[in-house]
C-alpha cells in the first residue's frame, strides 16, 4: 500500500488532483533535465543578467512544466521563472510557481545539485509543494494540513534548537551585491556559532533539505518565488518554520527567507537584525 502521501495515493484533503498534477510535471522536466545532462557540452546558453544564465535545458523543462498544468487545470495562473506571469496571474483564485531548473550554475558545470520546484497558492496561500532532484530522483511533496513527505515517507525538521551543532544553508549574493558588507557580517556570524554553513548553489532543494532535517536552518536574500514557493510549505509542513528576515510572513514575495527548526530560526533571526541592510527591499533588477 502506498503512503498517504505518496502520490500515487489520495490524502483526503481536497488537494490531491493538483498534488499529481505538480509530480507529473516535475518528472516530465526531470526526463528533459536528464537529455540534457547527457548532451551539456552542445547546449546553447544565454546570459539573462550578471553571472545568471538559462539554457535550452531550463526553456524546455518549463514547456513540459507548463504543458502538464495547462492540460489538468487549464483556469489555473502561473508565475514561471523562464516565461514570466499568465495574463491571469494577478486574478486567478490558484497559481503556479514555477523554476523548471533551480541550479542552472551546477547544471551547466555538471555539479550534481540542481532541481525542479514547483508551488501552488491557492488564493494567495501556499497550499501544494513538489521538490524534485532528477538526478538521486528524489521526491519531496507537502499538501496543506498533509505533512510533508520524501519519496513517501514523512519527514520533519531536525530537533536542534540553536545554533550550536546545527549546519545552516546559505547563498551567497552573486548578482547583486549591493549588500555584500552585511551579508558578509551575518555569515561571519552564524560561522562562528555554528557547527557549518554549506553553500550548495541551489535554494529550493536547500530548503527541502532543512524540511527533510539534513540542513537545520536557511538563510538567503533576493530570491524570487518559484526559488522559495514550494520549499516554504515543505518546511511548515515538516514541523519548521520559515519568514522574511523580519519575521513577517511575506517570504515568497520578498525573497528574504530565513528558515529552520523552531529554535534554530529564532537564533538566525537574532543574528540578521544585527545587521539591518540585510532588510532592505530588492534593489530593481537591470
Amino acid at each position: 500500500m502506498p503512503h498517504p502521501q505518496s502520490p500515487l495515493a489520495t490524502t483526503g484533503s481536497g488537494l490531491d488532483a493538483f498534488l499529481a498534477t505538480a509530480v507529473a510535471a516535475a518528472r516530465a522536466a526531470g526526463d528533459v533535465i536528464r537529455d540534457g545532462a547527457a548532451n551539456r557540452a552542445s547546449l546553447a546558453i544565454e546570459r539573462k543578467r550578471a553571472n545568471d544564465f538559462v539554457s535550452v535545458v531550463d526553456k524546455g523543462a518549463e514547456r513540459a512544466i507548463l504543458d502538464v498544468i495547462g492540460r489538468a487545470h487549464p483556469d489555473h495562473g502561473f508565475h514561471a521563472e523562464e516565461t514570466g506571469e499568465s495574463s491571469d496571474a494577478a486574478s486567478a483564485s490558484h497559481v503556479w510557481l514555477i523554476d523548471p531548473l533551480d541550479g542552472t550554475t551546477n547544471f551547466l558545470h555538471g555539479i550534481p545539485h540542481y532541481c525542479v520546484s514547483i508551488g501552488l497558492k491557492r488564493d494567495g496561500d501556499m497550499v501544494v509543494g513538489v521538490v524534485y532532484d532528477p538526478i538521486s530522483e528524489r521526491l519531496f511533496t507537502a499538501t496543506k494540513g498533509g505533512g510533508a513527505y520524501l519519496d513517501g515517507e514523512r519527514i520533519r525538521v531536525s530537533t536542534r534548537e540553536s545554533l550550536a551543532e546545527s549546519v545552516i544553508g546559505t547563498g551567497i549574493p552573486f548578482s547583486d551585491l549591493s549588500f555584500i558588507d552585511a551579508y558578509m557580517g551575518s555569515l561571519r556570524t552564524i560561522a562562528s556559532r555554528s557547527a557549518g554553513i554549506r553553500r550548495a548553489g541551489a535554494a529550493a532543494l536547500d530548503l527541502a533539505y532543512v524540511a527533510a532535517g539534513w540542513l537545520d536552518g536557511f538563510w538567503e536574500k533576493n530570491l524570487n518565488p518559484w526559488d522559495v514557493g514550494a520549499g516554504a510549505i515543505l518546511i511548515e509542513e515538516a514541523g519548521g518554520v520559515i519568514t522574511d528576515f523580519s519575521g513577517g510572513r511575506t517570504h515568497v514575495d520578498t525573497g528574504q527567507a530565513v528558515a529552520g527548526a523552531p529554535g534554530v530560526h529564532r537564533a538566525l533571526l537574532e543574528v540578521i537584525a544585527e545587521f539591518p541592510a540585510l532588510a532592505a527591499p530588492r534593489r530593481p533588477r537591470e
